[in-house]
């Protein structure tokens, strides 16, 4: 009978390592469930470069489904309940897979679950069975799996998800009039352009009257679009790929990162959204047992922007080196001094989880608040703008026409 390998995490979060005999990984699964162990990681003691062979055998064979956002949410929120409810890994996933109803849920539940049985951990599965989770999805998943707080992390992974997609919802109803505007208004814009224009500068022509500053602007403009339209076409193209290339090099995509952060309006959502995510995650970790090092080191791998990766990269290397995690902060970073002055507390407290949780809330406030703001503004600048655009346009030409008007009377 083989005997297999196995590290797993208990129910009070500490890893656990140690060798069963059975007939098979799905044996030593159950055993393992009767004990109240989560597996991260099971492996057969004499045939462990067979089992690898097997795996990667299996996940090239992996069928892989696609979720949408509503989907991630769903199966994100039914997985916490059922594991807040005190089930495993393998029975949640079990009840995910016995839905009546057909759907890729169901579908991605199975295939989850077949992976888990034969030893794999369950962000290694979501990798390999459905790209739609993402990195940072997979990277939080793995954090809960070490620290034991994936219930935790997942209905926190939810709830972001929820308020991601309420922004979205939120943005499309408010740009769903101004879109409407910006159409008729390039509507407008082009029909002046392409027909309206060309007529006045005839009537100029003829009148032999000085054509006012802002409608000569707007008569060179329209021929400079009639002549070299291809051109102003093939460097919106140029612009478009060459930004996109640029973003997916390694130098480039820091940047980008970067300036996004830095953007008005948009980058204050964005700061927001990393401190409040950063902060409960760690907290969520620390609370649970996992040592502020390896806690740092997780958030890190679940955080999608580069340049906040670099920054908790020095932090932790400092941390490491035997320094406070408050002066690192201070030291190394950007973030805000109302941040590192509740880290500092919590330190001094000896309660650093309960000091981040809190942060974390009002950070989470905080971007609600702003969030709305975003909403709010959207919706009045776009249609200024055009109102703007239009209005210009509309004026050059009637102006123009009243000089001309003029001039053939006192002609």
């Amino acid at each position: 009978m083989p005997t297999f390998v196995f590290e797993a995490v208990n129910r009070g979060g500490k890893r656990v390592r140690g060798e069963l005999t059975a007939q098979s990984r799905a044996e030593v699964f159950k055993k393992l469930d009767v004990d109240r162990l989560q597996p991260i990681r099971i492996e057969e003691k004499d045939g462990v470069n067979g089992r690898k062979q097997a795996v990667a055998e299996r996940a090239a064979v992996t069928t892989k489904f696609r979720l949408s956002r509503v989907q991630i949410i769903r199966f994100t929120e039914e997985l916490s309940d059922l594991l807040d409810a005190g089930l495993q890994i393998d029975p949640a996933l079990h009840v995910m897979e016995k839905r009546k109803e057909l759907s890729a849920l169901k579908n991605v539940a199975g295939s989850l679950r077949s992976h888990v049985r034969d030893g794999s951990s369950l962000s290694s599965a979501m990798r390999a069975v459905c790209p739609s989770f993402g990195d940072l999805y997979c990277n939080l998943v793995s954090a809960g799996e070490i620290s034991g707080s994936l219930p935790q992390l997942l209905r926190r992974q939810a709830q972001f998800l929820v308020t991601m997609n309420d922004l979205q919802a939120k943005v499309f109803a408010a740009l769903t009039y101004p879109a409407m505007i910006f159409v008729v208004g390039i509507g407008l814009i082009f029909i002046f352009m392409t027909y309206l224009v060309p007529q006045i500068t005839v009537l100029f022509e003829k009148t032999g009257k000085e054509i006012p500053l802002l409608t000569r602007l707007l008569i060179q403009t329209s021929g400079f679009m009639a002549n070299y339209w291809w051109a102003i076409l093939g460097a919106v193209v140029l612009l478009v790929v060459g930004f996109w290339q640029l973003i997916h090099t390694p130098g480039g995509r820091r940047w980008w990162h970067q300036t996004q952060i830095g953007l008005p309006v948009v980058g204050g959502v964005l700061r927001g959204r990393f401190y409040a995510q950063f902060a409960q995650t760690l907290a969520n970790l620390v609370q649970n047992g996992l040592p502020l090092l390896n806690g740092l080191q997780l958030v890190r791998g679940g955080t999608g922007n580069e340049h906040w990766q670099v920054l908790i990269q020095k932090v932790t290397d400092y941390v490491g080196e035997g320094g406070s995690f408050s002066r690192g902060l201070e030291k190394l970073t950007d973030f805000p001094p109302m941040f590192i002055d509740m880290v500092a507390v919590g330190e001094q407290t000896g309660d650093l989880a309960k000091a981040l949780d809190k942060v974390g809330q009002k950070y989470d406030k905080e971007l609600n608040l702003k969030i709305q703001r975003l909403t709010a503004l959207i919706q009045p600048v776009v249609i200024f703008v055009m109102a703007g655009m239009v209005g210009i346009i509309a004026y050059s030409i009637i102006n123009g026409i009243f000089d001309a008007v003029s001039g053939l009377q006192n002609g």
